[in-house]
């Protein structure tokens, strides 16, 4: 159903896919003639970490500066149907060739040729770059990206690493998929995620960041090797200071050095570097006061590309 707020509209738009599916997006714009905006969410979660119903997130704060944005919901999480439960069979690799196809086409048929911004949070940073290096005629498509606490591999070793990603991603984690059938992440144990996953989903994403090669676990396509061969759009990588280790600083570098992109500009969120707090892996896309302190550095990038 549509709704206006602050002058700006929140549209759901939802796309035919895979038979009865349904994959979903919300559409926010003031000005439905400004420059579209993809943004896809992390593992375990959904787009409503870009925006909420009271106006607030990236997503409503671009759209009241011009732009026409589209916050996705990966297949079976958030907005899309059905949700996902113990019978879904598909998952990262899922994602990366056919769940992203189908938004930047859905965006391009709606909007003609324009080219679009990509904005990721967490894990989608790597989703999106692993289609890029997949399917290289889609960058001409991209003007920018801009990556928040995107990491490929989790290598910093901290206590919170060993417990979140060792022993709660790497192995508890694994164990419920085994009982339920999918990862339940909104009742994590340590409050890692806002929505669910699918077995398959986890499992690659785990393999991958505990440090198997950029190889898809399923057709064996070497991404690592591929996005190597590719003009990847220019992009801005933000990290948090007080992230230990869903987007540690450290892993940030590493994937921006992985994806041939080690010289983009990178920023670090923290008091130390001017900000007005230590952000965490979640508060630097959701925190209020992120409108007045680096959401407009956003802004700027997009604007200068």
């Amino acid at each position: 159903m549509e709704k206006s707020r602050d002058d700006c509209t929140y549209r759901p738009v939802m796309i035919p896919f895979a038979g009865s599916d349904l994959l979903h997006m919300e559409r926010i714009y003031c000005d439905p003639g400004g420059v579209p905006v993809l943004m896809l969410h992390g593992a375990i979660g959904n787009a409503r970490v870009f925006y909420s119903e009271k106006g607030r997130g990236l997503g409503p704060y671009l759209a009241r500066h011009g732009y026409d944005v589209y916050a996705a919901d990966l297949r079976g999480r958030g907005g899309s149907v059905p949700h996902l439960d113990r019978s879904s069979g598909y998952g990262q690799t899922e994602s990366i060739t056919q769940e992203i196809t189908a938004f930047t086409n859905a965006i391009s048929d709606m909007r003609p040729d324009q080219r679009q911004h990509w904005i990721a949070h967490s894990w989608g940073g790597v989703l999106m770059t692993s289609h890029l290096a997949r399917f290289p005629g889609t960058a001409g498509r991209v003007r920018s990206l801009v990556y928040f606490g995107s990491k490929r591999r989790v290598d910093a070793v901290n206590l919170t690493r060993i417990l979140q990603i060792d022993l709660y991603w790497g192995m508890v984690a694994r164990l419920i998929t085994s009982v339920r059938g999918y990862l339940p992440g909104r009742i994590g144990v340590f409050g890692l995620g806002s929505d669910d996953e699918t077995r398959k989903s986890h499992l690659h994403c785990a393999l991958w960041a505990r440090g198997m090669d950029w190889v898809d676990p399923d057709d064996g396509f070497d991404y690592g090797s591929a996005v190597m061969r590719v003009s990847l759009p220019p992009a801005l990588y933000f990290a948090a200071a007080k992230d230990r280790c869903l987007g540690h600083p450290e892993d940030v570098l590493r994937f921006m050095k992985e994806s041939g992109q080690g010289d983009a500009p990178f920023v670090l969120l923290g008091k130390d570097h001017g900000n007005l707090h230590d952000y965490r892996h979640v508060s630097m896309i959701t925190h209020p006061d992120a409108v007045d302190d680096h959401f407009p550095s956003v802004l700027r990038w997009l604007n200068d590309h």
